[in-house]
């Protein structure tokens, strides 16, 4: 008997971090969709099957925290992992305040990564 992996979807502007990731999340045993923006996540079939969403920051067009804002306006409850460059003092409580369950600064380890990914679909 097979068991479904739990899909995980990158929602990122920057290519090398879409050709990257998907490689080690499929190491660690999940099923991912890589999206260049918010806007074409949120116009995919993955929305309703994505387990856990790994969010980054900034970007043109929406910005994480948009694409967050929309998932709850259509009542989506999608653990988010946000990733950023940007290393603002504020932001991290700030997204955590608004239910984000990470957010890790690039370039973040492995093992950070696993942990938040583990700690997201604990809370699913």
């Amino acid at each position: 008997m097979t068991t479904k992996r739990s899909l995980v979807s990158i929602v990122d502007d920057d290519e090398s971090v879409r050709e990257s990731l998907p490689d080690l999340l499929q190491e660690f045993g999940f099923e991912v969709q890589a999206f260049s923006s918010g806007e074409q996540f949120l116009a995919s079939r993955y929305v309703c099957e994505t387990q856990c969403l790994i969010l980054d920051v900034a970007m043109p067009g929406m910005s994480g925290p948009a694409v967050q804002q929309e998932l709850m306006r259509r009542r989506k409850r999608i653990p988010i992992v946000f990733i950023t460059a940007h290393s603002a003092e504020n932001i991290r409580p700030q997204l955590l305040n608004q239910g984000a369950v990470e957010c890790l600064f690039k370039p973040f380890s492995d093992t950070a990564l696993r942990e938040a990914l583990n700690t997201a679909l604990r809370a699913k």
